[in-house]
């Protein structure tokens, strides 16, 4: 009897052990697949929420856009030229204006957006299992730190960059008939010039990419989120000074003679920065003869030596450049920000 038992055990122990040899490697295999299962266990909440953020915005977009072009093809804004100046009604002079504040609603959402990624997502990516210490599990199943790491900020990435990305595109789509006009939104205004374009998803991943180092530093993922919302915000507000100033993208110069009306502004964004020329090419302050054309001018400019009057301003063209400059730097950041978090994470995990 004990020989028999003995003999059952060897040979279930054995087809374990044979069993084990012919699984394993599908098992190790399988890790990968294992790993983005438990990230997206893990984050279709806010994958959801993302798609669902989404979709309220187009539909409004869709609503308010056909409004919109209603309105333009009604033959109300025909008159209307170009530029800056306001479009009145020929019979009362009352300003003629589209409803443009659910657009720059989205423009703003745009703007935050990283900043939410940062705090929501971001920081909870890795800092949340670390505080439970969760990742001790994974790891122990076999799972490298690199696959740990890996499947989560991918599946996050994949997400931010889709959802950015259409978001963007949306306001695109929704201001496209009205951009640049009077009655509409600027190519420079803040909600156009930063909630537009690539920019928006380079924003986007830097938002990620610094929640996930603070969330890998910091001890609390609350403490994580608190850092990453000074972070991303403190970034945010320095790129709206950086155009404001314009310390990444120069103006141009335009010059004019002072015997001649000088030419509309158009769709240009003036520094604010004007006045007249010498002969020797100094520029002075405008205030030195301020009148805005005719002789008193004229004969202002001739007593002081002038002989030409300029004015610094952007002109539409400058709308990519700023949004390239900004997705360098915004995609830099990212990259640098991503590639500490690899380096860190054998010493923090």
């Amino acid at each position: 009897m004990k020989d028999s038992l003995l003999r059952d055990r060897s040979l279930r122990t054995g087809s374990l052990r044979t069993g084990s040899l012919r699984t394993g490697p599908v098992r190790d295999g399988s890790l990968w697949s294992g790993s983005l299962w438990l990230a997206w266990r893990q984050q279709r909440v806010l994958v959801g929420i993302g798609a669902a953020v989404l979709a309220v915005a187009a539909a409004i977009a869709a609503y308010s856009r056909s409004g919109m072009l209603d309105a333009l093809h009604s033959g109300l804004f025909d008159h209307c030229a170009r530029g800056p100046l306001y479009c009145t009604r020929p019979d009362t002079g009352v300003p003629l204006l589209l409803d443009t504040d659910p657009l720059k609603y989205l423009g703003m959402w745009n703007i935050a957006l990283p900043v939410m990624i940062g705090v929501f997502w971001g920081a909870p990516l890795l800092g949340r299992d670390r505080e439970l210490g969760t990742h001790r599990m994974v790891l122990a199943q076999g799972i490298s730190r690199g696959q740990w790491f890996a499947s989560r900020i991918a599946l996050a990435a994949a997400a931010t960059v889709t959802l950015s990305g259409l978001l963007a595109g949306v306001f695109a789509w929704w201001w496209r008939p009205a951009a640049d006009r009077s009655y509409g939104l600027f190519w420079y205004d803040d909600t156009a010039l930063s909630g537009s374009g690539p920019r928006v998803v380079a924003a986007a991943l830097f938002g990620l990419a610094a929640g996930t180092l603070l969330g890998l530093l910091a001890r609390r993922v609350l403490a994580a989120m608190g850092l990453t919302l000074l972070v991303t915000g403190a970034m945010t507000l320095l790129l709206e000074w950086a155009h404001r100033t314009r310390l990444l993208v120069s103006p141009h110069t335009y010059v004019s003679a002072g015997t001649v009306p000088k030419a509309p502004m158009g769709e240009k964004w003036s520094t604010g920065h004007y006045g007249l020329v010498t002969a020797s090419g100094r520029h002075d302050d405008v205030l030195k003869c301020p009148f805005p054309s005719g002789a008193e001018l004229k004969e202002c400019m001739a007593q002081h030596g002038y002989v030409a009057r300029f004015y610094e301003a952007n002109p539409a063209g400058d709308y990519w450049t700023f949004q390239w400059t900004d997705t360098a730097v915004l995609g830099g950041l990212a990259l640098l920000l991503t590639a500490a978090t690899v380096l860190l994470l054998r010493r923090r995990v």
